[in-house]
């Protein structure tokens, strides 16, 4: 007998990619930065088609403010990424984790009378092969836009 009911399988990227920003919009600078983190493991750890690359690409830039997504041309910005991408995984890494500030650990400030947000988000890297992980800190300044949503400025490595 056949059941009507077929269990679907949703990979890591799509069910990132499914998210609806214009509906949905992460609240804080927290969430921002956990679906940003998300959408990064994607780039480095799972598999997809050029296609779902172009969507994880638009979709990451949904979260960046205008500023930064206007720093680059989109053809500039897609070949960094990709030759980004091509680095990690032929140097074989991945992301094995992630850990953002606590919310009591974002900086609050003001500049330029828009409001901004600082934070830290460090990543763990796992090299196949090796036992260990090498992690690295990301300090994050992120800024409301006009309908308040907070939007990733730019970040910096932390020495």
């Amino acid at each position: 007998r056949e059941t009507a009911e077929e269990v679907v399988q949703i990979t890591a990227v799509q069910s990132v990619l499914m998210k609806d920003l214009e509906r949905n919009y992460p609240p804080t600078p927290k969430e921002v930065l956990r679906y940003y983190c998300q959408i990064t493991q994607c780039f480095y750890n799972e598999e997809y088609s050029e296609e779902e690359l172009l969507e994880l690409a638009a979709k990451i830039q949904e979260l960046y403010d205008d500023e930064l997504v206007a720093n680059k041309s989109q053809e500039d910005y897609l070949n960094d990424l990709t030759t980004e991408i091509a680095n990690m995984k032929q140097n074989q890494y991945t992301i094995a984790s992630y850990e953002i500030s606590a919310s009591t650990d974002v900086e609050y400030f003001v500049e330029d009378g828009r409001s901004c947000a600082r934070m830290y988000c460090t990543f763990n890297l796992k090299q196949t092969g090796s036992t260990g992980t090498v992690a690295t800190m990301e300090q994050f300044v992120l800024r409301q836009d006009e309908e308040e949503h907070w939007k990733i400025l730019g970040w910096d490595l932390v020495e």
